[in-house]
């Protein structure tokens, strides 16, 4: 086993673990050093598709942009176990980026003997492959009610002897505590790989800290390396959940795009793109009032569901469901992504009890099948070259794209509106897009719509005044961050 392995642990859940190890992961890569990143379980609904024995697979979003900040090709080793909530006590469990519906059905703590030696080999593996390994962790390592069954944060430290670097949100309050109180319930053998305390989103004076830092250090042996500055427009997606702070782009805004929010919402980090073009404001919607005030130019997006049926019930009694519906007859645009693009339809129905039976909303004339087996792979395709006119969605004509596919959904014309003259147009092959044929609502299978570049160029050619910033420049602004930010040679002393 080559490779040094540095590991970012947190002390509550949204401290900043991902960005800081995105940012390591790139850092390494520039020092010449061959660089993977790493977490054993991740739980989210953003998930990306990567390479993996069985062709392609899923891991977690954050991964994924971890590999590419990298330099490496994702795969499925670098987050062996992903848990994808449906519900409040239920999640699916996707083992080494396949579904797994026996360990899904299995209890939280009778999982961990099952899926530790999967871990364990896959980080063994990327071990042996590279220089540095940068894991993450999750939640807190002091988590003591889930420390017997430990896969993701000390087992895997001590596994491979990690130094470890302990964040925390200053922002919060109590980071002190938070530092202390994580440091003093850790066994003596898993303090000793803590290597340095890091300070994240610090608003103020840093001098003021003082002697906070040196105190926490003389009680439990342990530096604070790094004070970062609070930063909003690092432009790496949130992990976690929605943020709604300074989502409006620059300039005065002339389009909102209001995504609705709901409980199940997944791969939400595919609309961070559109935080970044002038004069969109990017808007999470939880409430009808908030869909009142739009105007007909403005877009409403149905995002992608890990529970569409269970989300669809949501929408309805919320009553955003007549909100949508009222935008979409007076000739608003109406997009609807994967789980979107199902309840936009007018029935959904479930022969092998994947997600549930419901009607739909009726904006598109087309029926949703689940499938026993899920649909996992990327896809390069072409929207058709007649598109209707005079709607947003008509300059995507002709336009190549490419993306992933993730859904157990099927979907096709309903067959009795078909026969009706109700025709949906097919604007991506083989059931992968289609538009009503008014064209105002259009619906995809197709994930990373706003990341492919020549789709977003064709939608906002007006309004972008310059390039598009590339995923490699959030990257390096990320590593330049931390370099600037953290003691110096405190990074190097990690590889030490």
């Amino acid at each position: 086993m080559k490779a040094r392995c540095i590991m970012v642990l947190g002390t509550t859940s949204g401290a900043g673990k991902s960005w800081l190890t995105t940012a390591l992961c790139r850092h390494y890569q520039r020092q010449g050093l061959k660089v993977a990143p790493f977490k054993a379980q991740n739980m989210s609904n953003n998930a990306r598709v990567v390479a993996s024995e069985n062709g392609q697979g899923e891991i977690g979003s954050a991964q994924y942009f971890q590999a590419l900040a990298a330099r490496a090709v994702p795969d499925v080793r670098m987050n062996p176990l992903l848990l994808k909530p449906e519900h409040d006590t239920h999640s699916q469990v996707v083992l080494m980026g396949q579904a797994d519906e026996a360990l899904s059905r299995m209890p939280w703590r009778g999982r961990s003997a099952s899926v530790w030696p999967v871990i364990a080999q896959a980080l063994d593996a990327l071990r042996a492959e590279n220089d540095v390994v940068v894991i993450e962790g999750a939640g807190s390592p002091a988590e003591i009610n889930l420390s017997s069954s430990d896969i993701v944060n000390m087992r895997v430290a001590l596994h491979c002897q990690a130094a470890c670097l302990l964040v925390t949100d200053i922002d919060r309050g109590g980071a002190f505590a938070h530092l202390y109180g994580t440091w003093a319930l850790l066994p003596e053998n898993e303090r000793a790989l803590l290597r340095g305390f890091v300070l994240n989103r610090f608003r103020g004076d840093a001098s003021l800290l003082a002697p906070a830092p040196q105190m926490l250090q003389d009680l439990t042996g342990v530096p604070t390396v790094a004070t970062l500055p609070m930063w909003w427009q690092h432009g790496l997606p949130e992990e976690d959940g929605v943020f709604d702070e300074r989502s409006t782009g620059r300039g005065a805004v002339t389009l909102t795009v209001a995504v609705i929010a709901y409980p199940r919402i997944s791969n939400l980090d595919e609309y961070q793109p559109l935080k970044n073009i002038p004069g969109v404001r990017l808007q999470w919607v939880r409430s009808p009032a908030e869909l009142a005030g739009l105007r007909a130019q403005d877009w409403i997006i149905l995002p992608g569901s890990k529970h569409t049926s269970g989300d669809l019930a949501w929408l309805r009694s919320q009553g955003l469901d007549a909100e949508v519906a009222r935008h979409a007859r007076e000739g608003g645009a109406v997009l609807g992504v994967c789980g979107g693009l199902q309840m936009l339809g007018e029935a959904l129905i479930d022969p092998h009890g994947v997600d549930g039976n419901a009607p739909g909303l009726g904006l598109l004339p087309l029926v949703t099948v689940f499938a026993a087996d899920k649909t996992v792979r990327h896809t390069a395709t072409r929207f058709a070259d007649a598109m209707a006119p005079t709607t947003p969605w008509s300059a995507l004509a002709g336009v190549a794209v490419s993306g992933y596919e993730i859904h157990h959904g099927q979907t096709q014309r309903h067959a009795a509106m078909q026969a009706a003259g109700d025709v949906a147009r097919e604007v991506l092959p083989g059931g992968l897009g289609w538009q009503n044929p008014a064209g105002n609502v259009l619906g995809l299978y197709l994930h990373g719509l706003f990341e492919d570049v020549l789709a977003l160029q064709a939608l906002f050619a007006a309004r972008l005044q310059a390039p598009v910033p590339t995923l490699d420049t959030v990257f390096d602004g990320l590593a330049n961050f931390i370099e600037t930010h953290f003691e110096p040679g405190a990074l190097q002393q990690l590889l030490d």
